[in-house]
């Protein structure tokens, strides 16, 4: 199988996703700086310390976006790829945010459509892996069509972290909901 390309620039009519350079560090922490948005995680990535490893993370990661809004050009967001140990047939998408004034589903919807949409040209799953306390991201995963898996599923078993749901969308599924 060909391998995912980890770091695309996709569209829509909505957003553009673009690999993530160290130059969106001030802009991405614009967006990120909310506290609100973190409120669920264990982490408090508001605070610019905490992002700016995040942020480090992500650029070593290989596999991180930014999002922007189409029409202003206002970075909104990133995203990011993560190739799992152990399988050729699934893909994490991850570390996914967008500023509280892109929540309630469209801009959401648009940039998982355009990740998975690309993944699904590699790979038969996508997988999300969500903590068990964020349950605003668990909402949102089942709005677009994640499966949540059991704990002893084979992708679950991939993840480092026991605090985690697995959510996994497959390729025939997501094509019966589009």
């Amino acid at each position: 199988m060909t391998q995912l390309k980890l770091q695309p620039t996709l569209q829509d009519d909505l957003v553009t996703i673009r690999p993530l350079t160290k130059e969106d560090f001030e802009p991405l922490f614009e967006a990120a700086k909310d506290p609100e948005i973190w409120e669920q995680h264990t982490d408090d990535r508001y605070k610019k310390e905490v992002f700016a490893k995040f942020f480090d993370d992500s650029l070593k990661s290989g596999g991180a976006l930014i999002v922007t809004d189409k029409a202003s050009d206002e970075v909104i967001g990133t995203s990011r790829y993560n190739p799992l140990p152990g399988t050729d047939t699934a893909t994490e998408i991850g570390w996914t945010f967008l500023a509280r004034k892109y929540w309630g589903g469209t801009y959401n919807k648009a940039v998982k459509t355009l990740l998975i949409d690309h993944a699904f040209k590699f790979y038969e799953d996508v997988l999300f892996y969500v903590d068990k306390e964020n349950i605003r991201s668990q909402k949102a995963m089942k709005k677009i069509g994640g499966v949540r898996l059991s704990e002893d599923a084979n992708y679950h078993k991939i993840r480092r972290d026991n605090q985690d749901f697995t959510f996994c969308i497959n390729k025939k599924d997501w094509k019966s909901n589009k």
